[in-house]
């Protein structure tokens, strides 16, 4: 199966960012409650990490306990993902073509940000089914995505005050977002999605969304929050197959 599509953090010096980059800020709200959620939901402890860039989250995953696999398209992220973590097993897949893994063999399936840079309703559709082939009977992906309200606020760890024509996009369209937290200042291109449009995705890929969260964050916690305490930058679904 082909699934062409691009990723815009396929670069030496993005991939040099994201390698120092591990959970700080609004970051950390996208993880801090992944391990009640994987801990509900997944029974097993053979994972994929899809779309793993520089490791993050597979390293994340492999702390959980799990045996996890990483996989991307992108060699500099993979390169950067092999020297911080030898013992790891990360995968180059050409356009997202997961041919080469088993079929009904996953426990979980995470997706942590991947969904946020394939643009179009067909390519996502083509990839989470390509998932859902890997997904054993009880098996789980969890996907987290950037909430539509992350594209026209300010965060700890973002700015979008420059691009108020974020404003006025739909599912599809390319918007912009600085991150605060790396060197490289280039604005970040991904592409928004609003939840309903996710919903119709999972339902055409034949996946049913059993729990949705949107994490805030506690004026306890150690950051400098903007927003975060009130919007949900970040939407955390849990999928499983609909057969």
């Amino acid at each position: 199966m082909e699934n062409n599509f691009s990723n815009v953090y396929d670069d030496k010096v993005r991939a040099e960012a994201y390698e120092r980059l591990e959970f700080p800020g609004t970051y950390y709200l996208a993880y801090k409650d992944l391990p009640a959620i994987i801990s509900k939901h997944i029974q097993g402890k053979k994972a994929m990490d899809f779309g793993c860039g520089t490791g993050r989250s597979t390293r994340f995953l492999r702390q959980l306990g799990f045996d996890v696999v990483g996989v991307d398209i992108s060699e500099p992220m993979l390169t950067f993902s092999r020297q911080r973590d030898s013992d790891g097993d990360y995968r180059l897949v050409s356009d997202g073509n997961l041919d080469e893994f088993a079929a009904n063999t996953y426990d979980l399936v995470l997706c942590a940000f991947t969904f946020d840079n394939i643009p179009t309703m067909e390519k996502k559709v083509l990839l989470f089914k390509s998932l859902k082939r890997l997904l054993n009977k009880n098996g789980c992906i969890v996907s987290v995505v950037s909430s539509p309200e992350i594209y026209f606020n300010e965060w700890a760890s973002f700015s979008t005050k420059n691009f108020p024509q974020n404003r006025t996009a739909k599912s599809g369209d390319k918007v912009f977002i600085v991150m605060l937290d790396v060197e490289d200042s280039r604005p970040v291109e991904d592409i928004i999605w609003l939840e309903k449009d996710y919903h119709e995705t999972y339902k055409l890929a034949g996946l049913i969304p059993i729990e949705t969260y949107k994490p805030l964050a506690n004026i306890t916690e150690p950051y400098n929050w903007v927003n975060e305490t009130t919007i949900a930058p970040w939407t955390i679904y849990v999928l499983r197959t609909g057969e």
